[in-house]
């Protein structure tokens, strides 16, 4: 069996659209579990697989993305597992090539290729080759080659799938980590410690435009608070780049070992920062 699961807060057309390409899939899932952050779930039905549906309510963080997923995994029934962030609009062929690349290698972690919208779309106007067309592939990723090594700090977690018994082997993710930020590092670094591998799969998703905030400000209490998680586990810096803009805003210090926060971003800075244009 092979269970996709997802994790969504306020994205239901997102979401719509991602049940809908399950439901053009090559090959079906058994099922597909959704997990309501701090949301009331939704009952939804396909014709092609069950929906198991499910609330997380956290009272520290709007998105309690690592519980949430551990959330999703202890639902799933099925031993191999595909994460798909609720952007994602699964190719027809993505659950058939994760199911190929965890049965080529049931004991890796195995990264789908991921290619960005800039725009709105309507999906039901749509075919895959039209939406290859108005994508294009992050940078980082252009090269990859389906059954190759990927660097451990490259992970993301929109797109990629492990056996069941792979995740636990890990340790799932930290719920330490609460909101947004950081935790699909510490989980890639967990694996790399436990010499679990990171192999490139030809399973594709097309990432959703939405609107973004760069840098991030709108998550700034819980991108800092990870960091110095993070640090305190790893004994180096995560999210180097955020954590370099808010210091140069004059937000933050980076020290060596923790981050003094000077002051926090106002309402009017954080919607400064908020991108109506895709970005990577």
């Amino acid at each position: 069996m092979l269970s996709v699961l997802t994790l969504v807060h306020g994205r239901g057309q997102h979401l719509a659209n991602l049940i809908r390409g399950l439901e053009q899939s090559e090959v079906a899932p058994d099922e597909l579990v959704i997990v309501h952050m701090n949301e009331a779930a939704v009952h939804r039905e396909s014709p092609r697989f069950p929906i198991i549906a499910k609330t997380l309510d956290a009272k520290r963080a709007l998105l309690p993305l690592a519980a949430a997923r551990n959330a999703a995994a202890a639902t799933a029934r099925a031993d191999h597992l595909i994460f798909l962030d609720v952007d994602c609009i699964p190719a027809p062929t993505l659950v058939a090539e994760h199911r190929a690349s965890l049965l080529h290698d049931p004991s890796a972690i195995h990264q789908g290729s991921v290619r960005y919208l800039p725009h709105p779309i309507d999906f039901s106007a749509e075919t895959t080759d039209s939406l290859r067309k108005r994508s294009s592939v992050h940078p980082l990723h252009a090269d990859r080659i389906a059954g190759g090594s990927i660097p451990y700090p490259l992970f993301w977690s929109l797109n990629f799938s492990c056996h069941r018994d792979t995740f636990y082997r890990v340790g799932g993710f930290d719920a330490a980590y609460q909101g947004y930020g950081g935790e699909d590092t510490d989980f890639i670094f967990s694996a790399r410690k436990k010499r679990i591998r990171l192999l490139a799969s030809a399973a594709l998703a097309f990432h959703q435009h939405h609107a973004s905030y760069d840098p991030p400000l709108n998550h700034f209490a819980d991108i800092v608070e990870n960091a110095r998680r993070f640090r305190e586990k790893w004994h180096e810096w995560p999210m180097l780049g955020w954590l370099n803009a808010f210091e140069a805003r004059g937000y933050i210090r980076v020290r060596s070992a923790d981050i003094d926060v000077h002051r926090t971003p106002t309402a009017d800075e954080i919607a400064a920062c908020r991108c109506s244009e895709a970005a990577f």
